[in-house]
C-alpha cells in the first residue's frame, strides 16, 4: 500500500499460501528448541572451565545470572513460533469455511464448510 500499485483489494489471502508457509513456523520452533537444549546442556555439562581472559571472566560472571531469563525467553519465542505455525493453518481452514458460507449466499444453497459438509 502506499507505493501507488495498489489493486484496491483490501484482504488478499491465499489458503495455499497459508497452508504452505505454517511448516515453516513448526520446523524453526523446532530448531529453535534444540538449539536451547544444546545450550542448556552443554554449558551446563562443562561446568565451570572458564579462562583467566577479561571477556571470559565476564561471561563467567554474567552468564549465571542471566541463564534463566535466557531460557525463558527462548522458550517463550519457542511457543510463539508453534502458535504461529497453529494460527496459520486455523486461518486457512476459516478462511475457506468463510469462502464457501459467502458462496452459499449467493448460490442459495446450503453452504459447505471444506470438509464437504455443511458450515460451521
Amino acid at each position: 500500500m502506499g507505493d501507488g500499485r495498489d489493486s484496491g483489494k483490501v484482504l488478499d489471502i491465499k489458503t495455499a499460501d497459508l497452508k504452505a508457509s505454517a511448516p515453516v513456523f513448526h520446523t524453526q520452533s523446532v530448531k529453535l528448541s534444540e538449539a536451547l537444549t544444546k545450550l542448556i546442556t552443554t554449558l551446563d555439562g562443562l561446568g565451570k572451565p572458564w579462562g583467566e581472559d577479561d571477556s571470559v571472566k565476564k561471561f563467567a560472571t554474567e552468564y549465571p545470572k542471566r541463564q534463566k531469563e535466557i531460557e525463558q525467553a527462548t522458550g517463550t519465542l519457542v511457543l510463539g513460533l508453534v502458535s504461529i505455525h497453529e494460527a496459520m493453518l486455523d486461518m486457512a481452514d476459516g478462511h475457506v469455511d468463510n469462502d464457501a458460507l459467502i458462496a452459499g449466499m449467493f448460490n442459495k444453497k446450503a453452504p459447505q464448510g471444506a470438509d464437504g459438509k455443511g458450515a460451521k
